[in-house]
């Protein structure tokens, strides 16, 4: 689906879109991928990586300037919607620029698709937009629902708009591996509780359920993938295994489990050999042949988060991916 043809990544200079770019190039050779973000400067980093490679194209815009997306926008086949104030704290205190960047900035994304024709879009979620606690997780489940009721929305344009959902991205840049990794030569690690757990996903993971969504999606779908969990002090052992742990006490806006599916969805959520779907609630989609596919709907009162999780990644696994990936962990 994607071999030969336009594709378009928001926010394509962080974490994700490194990942998504050299990977597609490799796998699908499309005619052109297109990085969409408005700082220069990491352009002109990712630009160095790819020299002369005519199909990488860098463009400067803000998802929050709808003109500038439909510039943007024409001719591109598939858009992949990264961009986002993602922060917790950034968003605690800077509310407005939140909401102008998670919210606006969707509904900008969704509007140029459907101008320009775009056959495809995928957005990135979060699991804080399942049952949110702060604003980023609010803003994404806005951004969900918007991206969601867009298919209705796009009416005979045919553009079709999914979402892909996952939490804790193993060794992206601000996450806890290279944050406990910068500071395990002081001795102490702070733990917020020694209960928590997370997700663990790798970007390679993350690149892959996208690719999974393009092709298999209708439209409303929210994709989570199957992962394993892990505590954070058995994370905090493996990276630095004579540090001593000094509890801080959880953060405000921050949960003691993620979660990437809750009760309230679980009669819309299928489950499936490597993921789940939630289906959208709107419209009776939930209940579309086309959609299921062979899916498994869910248990009722299904919940799907990193405590109840079924799957766990041992400390030993851990150490394997660390010793594999070290010359990358928060470099992007």
């Amino acid at each position: 689906m994607l071999s030969n043809s336009s594709i378009l990544v928001t926010g394509g200079t962080g974490s994700f879109g490194h990942a998504f770019a050299a990977m597609t190039l490799a796998r699908y050779n499309p005619k052109k991928l297109i990085i969409f973000s408005r700082d220069e400067m990491k352009q002109w980093d990712m630009a160095k990586l790819y020299g002369d490679d005519p199909r990488v194209r860098f463009f400067i815009g803000d998802v929050r300037d709808r003109s500038r997306l439909n510039r943007a926008f024409d001719g591109v086949d598939y858009v992949v919607h990264a961009a986002a104030t993602k922060i917790v704290p950034t968003a605690e205190y800077n509310p407005f620029e939140c909401i102008k960047t998670n919210v606006d900035g969707a509904m900008n994304v969704i509007d140029a698709a459907i101008d320009k024709g775009v056959k495809r879009v995928v957005a990135l979620s979060t699991d804080k937009a399942s049952s949110p606690i702060n604003l980023y997780g609010a803003s994404k489940l806005a951004s969900d629902k918007l991206f969601v009721a867009g298919n209705a929305y796009a009416g005979e344009h045919g553009t079709r708009f999914s979402v892909v959902r996952y939490g804790n991205v193993m060794g992206s840049r601000g996450s806890v591996i290279p944050f406990f990794m910068s500071i395990a030569d002081q001795g102490v690690l702070p733990i917020t509780d020694v209960r928590m757990t997370r997700f663990m996903i790798s970007l390679e993971q993350g690149v892959e359920l996208v690719w999974h969504a393009f092709d298999d999606m209708v439209g409303g779908e929210i994709y989570v993938k199957k992962i394993p969990s892990m505590k954070v002090t058995d994370i905090a052992s493996v990276v630095a295994p004579d540090a001593r742990h000094e509890i801080v006490g959880i953060r405000p806006g921050e949960k003691l489990h993620e979660q990437m599916i809750g009760i309230e969805d679980a009669p819309y959520s299928y489950e499936y050999d490597a993921h789940f779907k939630i289906l959208p609630a709107i419209n009776k989609w939930a209940n579309d042949p086309a959609r299921i596919k062979d899916g498994r709907k869910v248990a009722e009162g299904f919940s799907y988060t990193s405590d109840n999780n079924p799957n766990w990644m041992t400390p030993e696994a851990l150490a394997g991916w660390i010793r594999a990936n070290r010359a990358k962990i928060g470099a992007i």
